[in-house]
């Protein structure tokens, strides 16, 4: 782990610190050297002479038979402070007298014996024995007798107390010295870092919060390099403020032409990854804008539809030219239902020949195409009521021919069993065909203007159009209305709703089905004042999910394919918002113990007078 300080303040004080400490350091250890080497010469003549300045008291003491005086002399030289021990010894070196202690305990060492054949007459010796034990001894001569040795053993503890205060009083004098200097040097970069620390202070914020620019321009207190510094700095930011002022002017603008525009927007790099999208290409994937970023095409979108799109994209690249209405279709994983998209690719150039980034316009021709289709689909069922109208017309002629000659044959020809029989049922079939006829010219021809209508002969006419459908089919009718309940209406409009609810519910309805009929008098969901009609059409088939129950009434939305136009509900609720009525649907597919089946309910108000204004929007529950 790196431990030096990052700091330039703390690194300048820990330098300045290393090298004082390093400085004071070296100086005490020359000084202790030195000091060492005076105590040591010191100690040396100091040894040399108490070792002879005894050697001379104990010569003067035999000289006049005073042998006690030479005990005193050994005791007072013991009192002295730099002498740890002295003694007095005969020629062999056995102890005559020593202080402190007992002769008898305390002989000489074998390293103080083996001086005494090193000593020349009269000469003292200094010698280093033991644990660093210094001692000087001299001879002690009457004349020419060897009278025995003075020994004086240097107190080491006191040379011991000297260096520890000459190393004391250096650390005192270091300590003082370095907090000084240390002191002084944070008082002269307190000036400089102070600036320094507001500049750095100032820049993080501005990393932070790019626009908030409240702490600037930062004040200049002092006039030297930093405040030059800082007063570039505030210039550098003003810079940058304008130029990021006119900087998200232009992104703001950018940002919301690609939220707003109402077609998708995309742009890639060269790896065919997305860089950016708009919400209304993230709607067309189905998948959030956020996940879009960093993914390639063929994450996204079916094989086909990103292969071909990646196409698009590499040869912009390469050949750095727009490429144009492209048509791409497919069908969603979920409903299963077709989409087409327009789309049309452009390079994005950062310089005049490099290729950044690559745009993709993409416009939803999905809603267009099915519209196309199904004005087409309405045209030709157009063109096939007006024949099938034109057919119905032409043979109301031939059928009231045959009906009249079956009439003749029947009462005038006295034809017997089983003849009469046939033509009786030639009659009925020609009947039938007659009435069919009939309702498709009803169907085809709509009346200007309102009047009443028998809504039994209404709803039986488009039952009996269904009957052959639900006799192949199996399906069971129920038909649950008053023959005299009359409404006020336009009858083929309200045939057509009619028409287009029982036919949903045929195509719903499996085989052997139920479908329930119904038209009774009631009053408005919304309104109660108001009187009415209130028809129910009513089946057991598949029933609807509630994504389906909330586009039913879309124009174009399908959900039987190629046989549906997708028109049917639409037009019936455009009827009945013309005759100010109202709508409701519930459905519900099997569930568990439960099951499925649809029920669509419509109100017709019973006015004097019908009138062709907008009505109530459809409203759709579930059971």
């Amino acid at each position: 782990m790196n431990m030096w300080p990052r700091s330039i303040r703390l690194q300048m004080i820990c330098g300045l610190v290393l090298l004082e400490a390093l400085s004071i350091g070296l100086y005490t250890v020359v000084l202790v050297r030195q000091q060492m080497h005076n105590v040591q010469l010191h100690a040396s003549q100091r040894l040399v002479y108490e070792a002879s300045s005894m050697a001379i008291q104990a010569r003067e003491a035999m000289i006049q038979q005073r042998p006690g005086w030479v005990g005193l002399s050994v005791t007072m030289m013991g009192e002295g402070p730099t002498v740890a021990q002295a003694k007095v010894t005969d020629p062999a070196g056995h102890v005559l007298f020593i202080s402190p202690g007992e002769p008898e305990s305390n002989p000489l060492t074998a390293e103080e014996l083996a001086q005494i054949p090193q000593l020349h007459h009269d000469e003292p010796r200094i010698f280093v024995f033991g644990n660093d034990r210094w001692e000087a001894v001299r001879p002690i001569y009457t004349g020419t007798d060897l009278r025995g040795y003075a020994w004086v053993e240097y107190n080491k503890a006191l040379a011991q107390n000297q260096m520890r205060s000459i190393e004391r009083d250096t650390l005192i004098f270091g300590g003082i010295w370095i907090g000084s200097s240390t002191l002084l040097v944070l008082l002269i970069f307190t000036s400089f870092t102070r600036p320094l620390r507001l500049l750095h202070r100032s820049t993080r914020e501005l990393m932070r919060a790019p626009e908030n620019t409240s702490s600037f321009p930062l004040p200049v207190k002092v006039h030297n390099e930093v405040g030059e510094l800082m007063e570039a700095f505030n210039g550098m930011v003003a810079s940058i403020g304008e130029q990021r002022a006119g900087l998200n002017d232009t992104l703001s603008l950018l940002d919301s032409m690609l939220a707003n525009a109402p077609i998708g927007l995309a742009f890639f790099d060269r790896n065919c990854r997305f860089v950016r999208v708009n919400q209304v290409f993230a709607s067309l994937t189905g998948v959030s804008v956020n996940r879009h970023l960093g993914r390639t095409l063929t994450d996204l979108l079916p094989a086909p539809v990103a292969t071909q799109l990646e196409a698009a994209v590499l040869r912009v690249f390469i050949e750095q030219e727009a490429v144009r209405n492209q048509e791409f279709s497919g069908n969603n994983d979920t409903g299963g239902r077709s989409w087409t998209w327009l789309a049309s690719a452009y390079p994005v150039l950062t310089t005049p020949r490099a290729v950044r980034w690559v745009g993709v316009i993409v416009l939803d021709a999905t809603e267009r195409k099915r519209a196309e289709d199904a004005l087409r689909r309405a045209e030709k069922l157009a063109v096939t009521g007006r024949l099938a109208a034109s057919i119905a017309h032409e043979i109301n002629n031939p059928l009231e021919a045959i009906t009249n000659l079956l009439y003749l044959l029947g009462n005038f020809c006295q034809l017997q069993e089983p003849a009469s029989n046939y033509v009786s049922m030639a009659e009925y079939e020609v009947r039938r065909m007659t009435e069919i006829a009939q309702q498709t010219l009803r169907f085809y021809r709509q009346s200007t203007s309102p009047g009443r209508a028998r809504l039994a002969e209404l709803l039986d006419s488009v039952l009996n159009l269904y009957q052959g459908r639900l006799h192949a089919l199996n399906i069971q009718t129920e038909r649950r209305y008053d023959p005299h309940v009359e409404l006020n209406c336009f009858s083929g409009e309200i045939r057509q709703v009619v028409a287009n609810l029982v036919g949903n519910s045929i195509d719903a309805c499996q085989t052997g089905g139920h479908i329930v009929v119904k038209a009774r008098r009631s009053r408005s969901w919304r309104s109660p004042d108001v009187s009415g009609v209130r028809f129910t059409v009513a089946d057991d088939g598949c029933g609807m999910d509630s994504e389906v129950r909330q586009h039913a009434f879309e124009a174009f939305y399908t959900t039987k394919d190629v046989t549906g136009t997708g028109l049917g509900l639409w037009i019936s609720l455009e009827i009945i918002e013309k005759h100010r009525g109202e709508i409701r649907v519930h459905s519900r597919i099997t569930e568990r113990g439960k099951s499925s089946g649809t029920v669509f309910q419509f109100f017709i108000p019973d006015l004097p007078e019908a009138s062709v204004l907008p009505g109530a929007a459809p409203e759709a529950s579930g059971d």
